[in-house]
C-alpha cells in the first residue's frame, strides 16, 4: 500500500499530538517495511525525534511545490495536497490530528482522521472563542467526511458520539503507544549521570505534562506543602499558568524541594521515569494521558485521576483521585509510601497491564483499518 499521513505535528510538536504522530509513523513504518509511506508536512523542521525517518528507505518527506503552495502553504495542506496525493498514487491518507483535505472525498483515496480529545468542548472556558470555533469547524468536518475515524480512547468515542453526533459504526478506538525509550531499562551509569547533571538526589515524586490549568499541578504543590520530607520533579514548560506555580512555590517556601525541569531528550526523561517513587498525574481531564503508560513501562506507581480515560490509560492497580483534592493525593503518596507490599504490587501489575499499548498491539490495530478501507 502506499500510505500517507499528515506530519505537520511530527515535525513540529515534541508533545501530545507530535508525540503520536511519530509513534504512529515509526511503528508502521518498522512493523510494516513493505509498504510505502509519504509524510506530508508545509515545513520540514529538523527534529532529533524523527531521526529513525531517515533509516528508513519506505519513508518519504513530501512538502509543497509551486509558487502558490509554497507562498500558502495552509492552502496546500488544507486543499490544493489532494493533487499531490493522487499523482503519488496514495491508497490511505492518514490525518493524525483532527484534519483531513477539504476535498479529498472527491478522490479515490480512502481516508482516516485521528481524533484525540474535544476538551475544548467539555472545558470551553480553557479557549478562546475563536478558537472553539475553527476547532469544532474542522473536526466535525473531517469526522463527516473521513471513511473511517480513530479514537484514542472509549472516552475520546463517546464524546464524538454525543457532541458531534457521529455514527458509532464509523468509529474505532485504537490507543496509542509510547516510544521505544521508556519500554527499555536504563543503565544505572546513565541515571547517575542525568540526576547528576540536573542536581537531582533519587527518591522524588515525579509530574510529567505541559504547565497548564487543565493539567493542575497547582493542586499537586497544595500537596507538597504538606510533605515536608518530599521533593517533586516537574517534566513541562508552560505560560501564565506556569508563572501561577512559580509564584505559588516562591510563596510557600518550595524552592528548594520542588525543581522543574524541561528540554530534556527522552532517553533523560526515562532516567527521570525510572528514579522516581511515584509519578502523579492530577489531570482533570484528558484524551488519553501518555505519561501514564510512559511511568507504567517504566514500573513506577503511578496516582492519577478519577473518571474520563485515565483508568484506560492505568489499568486496576493504579491508584484514582479526586484531582482536586489535595487531602485526597496526600494520602494515596502515603498509602504508597508506607506499603512495600502495595509498591511491588502497583509496579508489577501496572506493567502486565501497560503490555495492551506495545508497539506490535497499536501497529497491528492500525494495519487492520488500513486494511479494511
Amino acid at each position: 500500500m502506499q500510505i500517507a499521513f499528515d506530519a505537520k505535528r511530527a515535525f513540529l510538536n515534541n508533545t501530545g499530538l507530535g508525540n503520536y504522530s511519530r509513534e504512529t509513523i515509526n511503528i508502521l513504518s518498522s512493523l510494516y517495511p513493505d509498504n510505502r509511506y509519504f509524510l506530508y508536512t508545509p515545513i520540514i523542521k529538523e527534529n532529533k525525534r524523527l531521526d529513525f525517518v531517515k533509516k528508513r528507505k519506505n519513508i518519504r518527506i513530501c512538502k509543497p511545490e509551486g509558487i502558490i503552495n509554497k507562498c500558502i502553504k495552509s492552502y496546500w495542506r488544507t486543499k490544493n495536497i489532494t493533487s499531490d496525493l493522487s499523482m503519488n498514487n496514495i491508497n490511505i491518507y492518514h490525518g493524525l490530528s483532527h484534519e483531513i483535505p477539504l476535498n479529498i472525498e472527491k478522490t479515490k483515496i480512502k481516508s482516516i482522521v485521528t481524533i484525540h480529545d474535544l476538551i475544548f468542548m467539555r472545558y470551553p472556558s480553557l479557549y478562546s472563542l475563536i478558537d472553539r470555533k475553527i476547532y469544532y469547524h474542522k473536526i466535525q468536518s473531517a469526522c463527516r467526511r473521513a471513511n473511517k475515524i480513530i479514537a484514542i480512547s472509549q472516552q475520546t468515542k463517546k464524546d464524538i458520539i454525543n457532541l458531534l453526533d457521529i455514527d458509532p459504526q464509523k468509529i474505532e478506538v485504537v490507543y496509542q503507544s509510547c516510544n521505544s525509550v521508556f519500554q527499555s531499562s536504563v543503565t544505572n551509569k546513565y541515571k547517575d549521570l542525568v540526576l547528576s547533571n540536573h542536581d537531582v538526589k533519587k527518591e522524588y515524586l515525579l509530574y510529567v505534562g505541559n504547565i497548564e490549568k487543565r493539567k493542575n499541578l497547582l493542586t499537586l504543590l497544595r500537596t507538597m506543602k504538606r510533605l515536608k520530607n518530599k521533593n517533586l520533579i516537574v517534566i513541562g514548560n508552560g505560560g501564565s499558568y506556569k508563572q501561577t506555580c512559580l509564584k505559588y512555590i516562591k510563596n510557600n517556601e518550595l524552592n528548594n524541594r520542588v525543581k522543574i525541569i524541561n528540554g530534556l531528550t527522552l532517553k533523560e526523561m526515562a532516567v527521570f521515569y525510572q528514579c522516581a517513587e511515584i509519578m502523579i498525574y492530577p489531570s482533570i481531564f484528558e484524551g488519553f494521558g501518555l505519561p501514564i503508560i510512559e511511568a507504567l513501562f517504566s514500573r513506577t506507581p503511578v496516582i492519577t485521576s478519577k473518571g474520563s480515560c485515565f483508568h484506560e490509560a492505568g489499568g486496576n492497580k493504579t491508584k484514582y483521585i479526586n484531582p482536586m483534592s489535595a487531602n485526597e493525593i496526600y494520602n494515596a503518596i502515603l498509602e504508597i509510601q508506607n506499603s512495600k507490599k502495595i509498591q511491588e504490587e502497583m509496579k508489577e501489575e501496572g506493567y502486565n497491564y501497560v503490555q495492551n499499548f506495545t508497539h506490535k498491539k497499536v501497529g497491528k490495530e492500525l494495519m487492520r483499518i488500513y486494511e479494511e478501507l
